[in-house]
């Protein structure tokens, strides 16, 4: 499966904030996003999603327009992974998992023993399954952003699109999440996700795209498209590229070059 944007025009009603988005995602890829703040990447998501209508061009899954589609059709085919969610309702961690089963089940049909299965699954998987009977407005920033990827996960979709992920996640977690990434790549699902750390995309991504000023201003392998001059031009810093011995082989990491002190 495969979605794609083709010249995509994205942005809220009014005011359009990126042009001209031609990219490609695959089931069994990672592709990261990486932009400064206000360059676009949530909005590109949702218009990805269909959650915003495009202000041109046309996103497409395997080649059927995205407008064609309904919606829980969309929804068994992208899971989403929101930015962050504080919640309002006291639900329990588990039930918040279980609504990711939603595309999965009748109108008015409870939940099966399938979906409760796999929502308490996804919480083991994620290691917050100690968190299942917890409330959910209560639990941390950080536990509450991967009870949002094990729902998404309940989804079960081939896609994921996943906005910041590791977004106030300690480094632990972050970690684990990077690796869940890379685990749910090789069973065969395409994840698009973003984030403002460029060491996230030699960690986990097969592809990369910078989001800058409304466009795409790269897009290629890590190692083509995290380089100094591209992460100077989007993020207006100097950095360094080094390689480093892990024992099981070398991998690039980025160094800041702070400026001289006066």
């Amino acid at each position: 499966m495969t979605l794609s944007a083709e010249t995509l025009a994205f942005g809220y009603p009014g005011r359009t904030v990126g042009r001209g988005a031609t990219f490609a995602l695959k089931t069994g890829e990672v592709l990261c996003v990486l932009g400064p703040n206000g360059g676009g990447k949530t909005t590109l998501f949702r218009t990805l999603l269909g959650l915003l209508r495009p202000h041109g061009g046309r996103v497409r899954i395997d080649g059927s327009d995205l407008r064609d589609l309904a919606r829980r059709t969309v929804a068994r085919r992208i899971g989403y992974v929101p930015q962050a969610h504080s919640g309002y309702f006291p639900f329990t961690v588990a039930d918040v998992v279980l609504m990711g089963r939603t595309a999965h089940i009748g109108l008015f049909a409870a939940p099966s023993d399938k979906d409760r299965r796999v929502a308490h699954e996804t919480l083991e998987t994620l290691g917050i399954a100690h968190l299942a009977e917890a409330i959910y407005t209560r639990i941390s920033g950080g536990e509450r952003q991967l009870a949002l990827i094990a729902r998404a996960l309940a989804q079960e979709a081939p896609l994921l699109i996943m906005d910041e992920p590791t977004a106030s996640l300690d480094f632990g977690n972050q970690v684990r999440v990077l690796e869940r990434i890379r685990g749910l790549a090789r069973s065969g699902i395409g994840i698009l996700f973003s984030t403002h750390d460029p060491d996230h995309a030699f960690l986990c991504a097969d592809r990369v795209a910078i989001l800058h000023d409304g466009h795409i201003a790269a897009l290629g392998t890590p190692a083509e498209t995290v380089t100094p001059g591209n992460l100077r031009a989007a993020y207006g810093v100097e950095v360094s590229i080094q390689e480093v011995d892990m024992g099981a082989g070398r991998r690039r990491v980025c160094l800041p070059s702070f400026a001289a002190s006066p």
